[in-house]
C-alpha cells in the first residue's frame, strides 16, 4: 500500500535514524507485507552502501538502489519509477518521521477521498535546537496558490501523496538543481486545494551548510524559473496574475543581486524579464 522514498547523498552520518524512524511506523509494524522502503544513493563517496547492508540483510521490503550523481530530482524520479505502492512518501536523509506518521496520514486520506496528497505539521529543529515556525512557513489547507507562490510551503517529508498524483502531473523537474519541491507544490496548488493535518508528525532538521538550499546564492533562479514554467502551462487569467506579480518580485531582487556582484548579463536578463511581464 505504502512506498517509503529515501533520497540520499553522503548523508550517512544521518541515514540511520532516518530508516529507523520510518521502521518505527506503527502502519508499517501492524501491516508488514503492505509498505516497502527504497533508498535511492545519489552517488555517495561516503561508503553509505556499508551501512545500508545490514538493513538489506534483516528487512525484505527495504531496497537500495545506487545512480551516478544526477541530482535530487532525478533520484527522486528513479524512486517513483520504482515504486509498487498506491500512497508515497518521501523522507529526506536528515530528517525523521514520528511513529504515528504514515497511519495518521493513510486515515486523513481514507476520510477525504478526493485528496490527492496531505501534509502533517513538523518539528523544525536548527542548529540542534527547536525552533518555531515563522508564521509565512505555516501550513494551512485550502486554495492557497498565493502563498504556495511566494515560498516552497510543500515539504516532502511531511507529505503523502496517492500514486495517481504523480500520474497525473508528472514527476520531478531535472533540469532544476534545487527548487524540486517548490516547483511540484505549484504544480498542485494551480490545480487542487492543499489538505492539512495539524498534528507534528515530522521532525525537521536544517541549518547546516550542506543543505542544498544553502548551496547556491539565488536560488530564486529556480524559483523563477518554475514560475515561468508554471506561466506557460494553461493557467486562468487570475493564476497568471499571481505567477507575474511573484516572477517580478523574484526578479527584481535576483537583478538586484547580480548587480551587486558585478554580474552585469545576468542582472540585464532579469531586468528584461521584469520588463516584458504585464501586470
Amino acid at each position: 500500500m505504502v512506498t517509503a522514498i529515501i533520497v540520499t547523498y553522503n548523508r550517512r552520518q544521518f541515514l540511520t535514524e532516518a530508516i529507523d524512524s520510518i521502521l518505527a511506523q506503527t502502519f508499517f509494524i501492524k501491516n508488514p507485507q503492505d509498505w516497502e522502503l527504497l533508498i535511492i544513493d545519489d552517488g555517495s563517496t561516503d561508503q553509505t552502501e556499508l551501512l545500508i547492508q545490514p538493513y538489506l540483510e534483516d528487512w525484505p521490503n527495504l531496497g537500495y538502489y545506487r545512480q551516478p550523481h544526477l541530482g535530487v530530482s532525478a533520484a527522486r524520479n528513479r524512486g517513483l519509477s520504482l515504486a509498487r505502492g498506491e500512497f508515497i512518501a518521501f523522507l529526506d536523509s536528515d530528517d525523521l518521521w514520528l511513529p504515528a506518521k504514515i497511519e495518521a496520514q493513510l486515515s486523513y486520506l481514507r476520510a477525504f477521498p478526493s485528496a490527492p496528497f496531505c501534509l502533517a505539521e513538523e518539528i523544525w529543529i536548527r542548529g540542534g535546537k527547536r525552533v518555531n515556525q515563522a508564521r509565512k512557513h505555516q501550513k494551512s489547507s485550502g486554495y492557497i496558490l498565493d502563498r504556495v507562490l511566494s515560498l516552497c510551503l510543500l515539504s516532502l517529508s511531511s507529505a503523502l501523496f496517492r500514486r495517481q498524483l504523480f500520474s497525473e502531473l508528472g514527476g520531478f523537474d531535472e533540469s532544476l538543481p534545487v527548487g524540486e519541491d517548490y516547483d511540484l507544490g505549484i504544480r498542485i496548488a494551480l490545480r487542487y486545494p492543499y489538505y492539512y493535518l495539524s498534528s507534528p508528525l515530522v521532525v525537521k532538521r536544517g541549518g547546516r551548510a550542506d543543505q542544498l538550499s544553502k548551496k547556491y546564492w539565488g536560488n530564486d533562479r529556480w524559483r523563477v524559473k518554475a514560475l515561468l514554467k508554471a506561466l506557460d502551462s494553461g493557467v486562468d487569467e487570475s493564476q497568471a496574475l499571481l505567477i507575474k506579480r511573484e516572477i517580478k518580485k523574484k526578479a527584481t531582487v535576483l537583478a538586484q543581486g547580480f548587480r551587486k556582484r558585478d554580474k552585469s548579463s545576468e542582472a540585464e536578463y532579469y531586468e528584461r524579464l521584469i520588463d516584458s511581464l504585464t501586470v
